[in-house]
């Protein structure tokens, strides 16, 4: 009889907030970080391939999910010793680090500000938040349309309430190569998340904190991360492979880079290709003995 993977809901303070995150696994420390519009669920084809061989831990990044949503401290220097402090919490010293989308942006700053707690870095269809500024124009505002409405204070919080289920499935349709990818339980998984007070607010205070996002990121732009990094994306969502030469992005932030572009997958690849996602990261992570 196969095993089920046992996973563990917990819950601590560290950082000043109170983090909720998901456990499974033992073994060399694994840190899943999610991106918008999801929550640690993102994970759940993830977690268990993963933690057939390591300790995994899958926060809600703060403003997200069930972990505290405070009205300030979004920039992502803050949001990654949020995740720091988890991790000393969890008796953590070095840990492989995989971010989507926000959570790359947090784990990005993560491993720039404390190089020697990251063994190896995943970062999942991300652009970096200063090469997106400098790349604005009007092709690039039409993708990224949404980085401008959701700091906009309070109107997408007045307009949304009540009508999360349309907000999220505008973005899962939109982002997703098969439109109809999350759905069913799924979808009303994230459309009760983000129906919870504070939960939209909390999503737009990350957006809200791109101008302190960019100019942290601009105070270090030259120093290239060192440890291995892989970048992998969807080939169809075109805010990122359709509209960047990731290959390139990447080798401006990293020295030691290798690159994944997933065919027939949008946004999401760990949810819309988890096989493809798995054998990837098993693939990039072995030699982490922790």
């Amino acid at each position: 009889m196969r095993s089920v993977t046992a996973i563990r809901r917990a819950t601590c303070r560290a950082n000043g907030i109170r983090q909720f995150y998901l456990e499974a696994g033992a073994g060399p420390p694994v840190a899943l970080l999610h991106g918008f519009p999801e929550t640690s669920f993102a994970w759940r084809f993830q977690i268990p391939a993963l933690a057939a061989h390591y300790r995994v831990i899958a926060p809600d990044l703060r403003g997200y999910g069930e972990t505290d949503k405070p009205p300030n401290g979004y920039d992502k220097r803050t949001m990654a010793n949020d995740i720091v402090e988890l991790l000393k919490t969890l008796g953590i010293r070095r840990v492989a680090l995989i971010g989507h989308d926000r959570g790359a942006r947090v784990a990005t700053r993560l491993v720039k500000d404390h190089p020697d707690l990251v063994d190896r870095l995943v970062v999942m269809d991300n652009v970096p938040t200063r090469i997106v500024a400098r790349e604005m124009n009007a092709k690039v505002a039409r993708e990224y349309w949404f980085f401008m409405f959701h700091q906009i204070p309070d109107l997408p919080e007045a307009l949304i309430a009540g009508r999360e289920d349309i907000w999220l499935r505008h973005f899962f349709s939109d982002w997703c190569h098969d439109p109809k990818t999350i759905s069913g339980e799924a979808f009303e998984t994230y459309v009760k998340s983000y129906s919870a007070p504070g939960a939209v607010r909390g999503a737009m205070s990350d957006y809200r904190a791109g101008a302190e996002d960019i100019a942290q990121d601009l105070e270090d732009a030259e120093q290239k991360i060192r440890c291995p990094v892989l970048s992998l994306w969807g080939e169809d969502f075109g805010a990122v492979g359709g509209l960047f030469n990731m290959k390139a992005v990447w080798s401006e932030m990293a020295e030691n880079l290798s690159v994944a572009p997933i065919e027939r997958c949008g946004h999401l690849p760990q949810e819309e290709q988890p096989e493809r996602v798995n054998k990837l990261l098993l693939d990039f992570l072995k030699g982490w003995k922790g």
